[in-house]
């Protein structure tokens, strides 16, 4: 029986172990700390915990609108820690697929150490557990970019809010994609003063353009310092209460102090000290492990998954990797990666999401048009009182087919999860239109932004163009 050994027990390297196991590979998988990997207990899921209880400060502050009388909330941070701790542990117990890696055979060793290669097949940990494998799986992750400028030292990552004793009253956070607005938004409904600093001339530069003006409009008015095309930045230093950052613009130096500064400038494959070279598998340009379409390394026997080859670094593309990878170190190089639809969102204060081509990138292929649907013109948004944000919809005027879609707003996430399956699905806008959602849901904002792109491209307009049906 041919032997197994996924390197990582994140999502990637779980749904490996499982697949190999399926397909009657004698499977290992080891964890570097406990089962899991970092998105359960570093990642997307304490992540996500925190933004719902900031998710719910905010919702408390709004009850009064709705004849609701209450005091004004009090975070007790300790307390909610040890509530992200109940999350991780019920995660890992429930739903990170550890009952099924158990139930199929799989031989788990967690809490090993960094595992490395010290030869083409032998796989040895710093617990001193070695293990032959006709077949690898590297899952190692990501971990967050270092600064490399005087004071570094005195800077944290988003890992770090774990080890708070309580909300810093300040915190400056140095980049403005995915991971720094979502700190930013959740401690400043913490309570804390945020300033958020961009070297690019916008925040969230992977977003629609009207995405990221509408954040960056919502988060000043949130009361978040954001400043946008900063310069560079040219030392940390430590003062009494907390830190100084010194920056520089057209030979200007200024400087900001927070207690607290937190780099989000990017994340980097985890792959330091794991013997790659004696394994003879290669990196990429950028520094990650580089894969063939069927996720085969440099060396035919080694292949690799999820954030750890720089692909999409999310949770759902590391499933997939996983599962692909792992068919193909069994059965042979035969499965490439889908090249499907990938929402991607953030819970931020709005949130905000996308699927598919922003709109500048679909003008340089495609004769566009764009449906747009202000939340302070939707049902549903205006019952909740959340009519702040948009969604936009994006289509071929020549096929009618959905090239993409971006929401800012409240349930930005789950909208994009609806236009996801309408993308993979191959509707047209005519077709979702006449969809008849349930009235009245957020959902259904999305139908009427397919029926203004029907009608626009005159081939006719949804029910929901000229009601109330699905908005």
């Amino acid at each position: 029986m041919e032997s197994v050994v996924v390197i990582g027990s994140g999502p990637a390297g779980v749904v490996a172990a499982l697949r190999a196991q399926d397909l009657g590979a004698k499977t290992t998988l080891i964890s570097e700390a406990a089962f899991g990997g970092m998105c359960a207990n570093d990642g997307p899921i304490p992540v996500r915990t925190l933004a719902h209880a900031a998710r719910l400060i905010r919702e408390a502050r709004q009850l009064d609108r709705y004849g609701i009388e209450t005091s004004e909330p009090i975070l007790n941070y300790q307390k909610l820690l040890r509530r992200v701790s109940e999350v991780v542990s019920d995660t890992s117990e429930f739903s990170t697929f550890r009952q099924q890696i158990d139930a199929t055979g799989v031989t788990v060793h967690e809490n090993v150490g960094l595992a490395r290669f010290i030869d083409p097949k032998t796989i040895e940990t710093e617990t001193g557990l070695k293990l032959h494998a006709d077949k690898s799986i590297i899952c190692t992750g990501g971990k967050s970019r270092q600064l490399s400028v005087p004071g570094a030292e005195f800077t944290n990552t988003h890992s770090d809010a774990w080890s708070l004793t309580s909300v810093p009253p300040s915190m400056i956070v140095i980049g403005a994609g995915a991971t720094g607005v979502q700190v930013a938004s959740i401690f400043n409904a913490f309570g804390s003063k945020i300033s958020i600093f961009q070297t690019g001339p916008r925040i969230m530069p992977t977003e629609d353009v009207d995405v990221s003006a509408a954040v960056g409009e919502a988060f000043r008015a949130n009361g978040i310092d954001v400043r946008e095309s900063f310069g560079k930045i040219e030392s940390f230093e430590k003062i009494p209460h907390g830190v100084r950052m010194y920056f520089s613009k057209d030979g200007e130096v200024d400087s900001v102090d927070a207690a607290l500064a937190v780099a989000a400038i990017g994340w980097e494959a985890n792959t330091a000290n794991i013997g790659l070279e004696l394994a003879g598998v290669e990196l990429n340009p950028r520094r990650f492990i580089h894969v063939n379409e069927f996720l085969q390394t440099s060396t035919d026997h080694v292949f690799a998954a999820g954030d750890v080859t720089g692909r999409m670094m999310l949770v759902p593309q590391a499933i997939q990797d996983g599962f692909v990878a792992a068919t193909n170190a069994v059965k042979g190089p035969e499965k490439t990666v889908p090249d499907e639809a990938a929402p991607i969102g953030s819970f931020t204060d709005p949130e905000y999401a996308q699927v598919g081509l922003t709109e500048v990138q679909a003008r340089d292929s495609y004769d566009v048009l764009v449906a747009r649907i202000n939340f302070d013109s939707t049902t549903r948004t205006i019952i909740d009182g959340r009519t702040t944000g948009f969604c936009k919809l994006i289509a071929d005027r020549k096929t009618g087919l959905i090239l993409g879609c971006h929401v800012v707003g409240e349930r930005a996430v789950e909208l994009t999860q609806v236009a996801g399956v309408a993308m993979t699905a191959g509707m047209s806008v005519e077709r979702l239109a006449y969809v008849p959602l349930s009235f009245p849901t957020y959902a259904g904002v999305l139908v009427r932004a397919a029926a203004i792109a029907a009608r626009e491209m005159n081939t006719g307009a949804g029910p929901s163009d000229f009601g109330f049906e699905n908005t």
